[in-house]
C-alpha cells in the first residue's frame, strides 16, 4: 500500500453547524454535499476533508468511539503558514466562524509559533509556522531545523 492519504473523515454531531463553520464562517468551498448528511471540502492536491453525520457514519462503520458530549476523539488536524502573523489570522478567523480557543498562538520550545483552535465538534485544529519545514515541487514535505 502507497502511504498516501486522500481523503479525511470526521463523524459530525450536526453537519449543518460544521458546514455553517466551514464554508460559511471559513469561507471553504464544498466539493459536493448531501443536506444533513455529509460534505467534502478539498483541502489540498487530491486531499479531501468529510464531514459526515456520526450516526450514518456508525451505520456503516460501526462504533466509531465518537463521545456523546464533551471534546472529539483524540484527533488534530494541522495547517501550515508562512508566518507567526499569519498563524494569528487564521486563528481569527476560525473564532470568528464560532471556533472555541484553545490556545492563542505562542512562540513554541522547538523554534516554531502555533495556535489551536476547536470546531463545532471539538476536533483540535493546529495552526503553525514551523521555519523548519518545506514542501518541495513534487509535494515532499521536509523537517529541517526550526530554530
Amino acid at each position: 500500500m502507497k502511504p498516501l492519504v486522500t481523503a479525511v473523515t470526521l463523524g459530525v454531531r450536526d453537519v449543518r453547524a460544521s458546514r455553517e463553520f466551514y464554508v460559511d464562517g471559513l469561507g471553504w468551498r464544498p466539493l459536493f454535499e448531501e443536506a444533513g448528511e455529509i460534505f467534502f471540502l478539498q483541502v489540498a492536491h487530491g486531499q479531501i476533508l468529510g464531514l459526515w453525520n456520526v450516526e450514518s457514519m456508525r451505520r456503516e462503520y460501526g462504533d466509531v468511539g465518537h463521545p456523546e458530549s464533551g471534546p472529539a476523539i483524540p484527533v488534530s488536524l494541522g495547517q501550515n503558514v508562512d508566518s507567526p502573523a499569519v498563524v494569528d489570522e487564521v486563528v481569527e478567523q476560525a473564532l470568528a466562524a464560532g471556533a472555541t480557543l484553545v490556545s492563542a498562538g505562542r512562540y513554541q520550545p522547538w523554534g516554531g509559533y502555533s495556535g489551536c483552535f476547536a470546531d463545532p465538534d471539538g476536533y483540535r485544529w493546529d495552526i503553525v509556522f514551523n521555519p523548519g519545514l518545506s514542501i518541495g515541487d513534487d509535494g515532499t514535505v521536509r523537517f529541517g531545523p526550526a530554530a
